[in-house]
């Protein structure tokens, strides 16, 4: 069975996109995230979030930038602590995104990207 990390239901969470298995919106997230939690505060705090969950949760901001964009520096970026190289090395490789999941400048591919989500 494969998981889909970010869901959306109308009758859930008041249709905000939130992680699977959790009540953490992605707002949430990326609020915590602007707050300055790494990943390891993340997972010690909340036991319910996975990695993987919280690397979707950070893609899935990125394509939709109409709704997060003020989570984002003005070089694509997501502010506040990315995951590290190391903790990332577990992740697939699409979610490895460069100032996105991993700490970092995003790379020109991952921009582009973006922009036509």
């Amino acid at each position: 069975m494969t998981i889909k990390w970010v869901k959306v239901d109308p009758l859930v969470m008041r249709g905000e996109p939130f992680c699977y298995g959790t009540r953490l919106t992605v707002r949430q997230l990326l609020e915590l995230r602007r707050g300055g939690y790494d990943p390891a505060r993340l997972l010690r705090e909340h036991p319910e979030l996975r990695i993987v969950g919280i690397a979707r949760a950070y893609q899935y901001a990125a394509e939709h930038l109409d709704r997060y964009g003020e989570f984002f520096e003005s070089d694509g970026s997501l502010i506040g602590p990315g995951l590290t190289p190391e903790e990332a090395a577990i992740l697939p490789e699409d979610l490895r995104l460069p100032g996105i999941v991993v700490a970092g400048r995003p790379r020109a591919a991952a921009r582009g990207s973006k922009a036509s989500a």
